[in-house]
């Protein structure tokens, strides 16, 4: 399985770059979450599908394979 590594930053797989500011435990399920900033905003995302692939049928044309990839 992929890492996501805190301060550096991906591309969404919709062309966006995002920077990794820290992975954060949801406080009632202890599910790990990725906090991003993206345009001056900080947002979060479950660990898990910020580390999914592309979901093909529903994004035919995407040459990305992944949701999130290392720039």
């Amino acid at each position: 399985m992929r890492e996501v590594k805190v301060g550096h930053k991906y591309r969404h797989f919709k062309g966006y770059i995002v920077e990794v500011i820290c992975i954060a435990l949801d406080s009632e399920t202890l599910e790990k979450k990725v906090v991003y900033k993206h345009d001056d905003k900080y947002w979060v995302r479950d660990l898990d599908m910020f580390l999914s692939k592309v979901d093909k049928d529903k994004y035919p044309n995407v040459e990305q394979e992944e949701r999130f990839e290392e720039v």
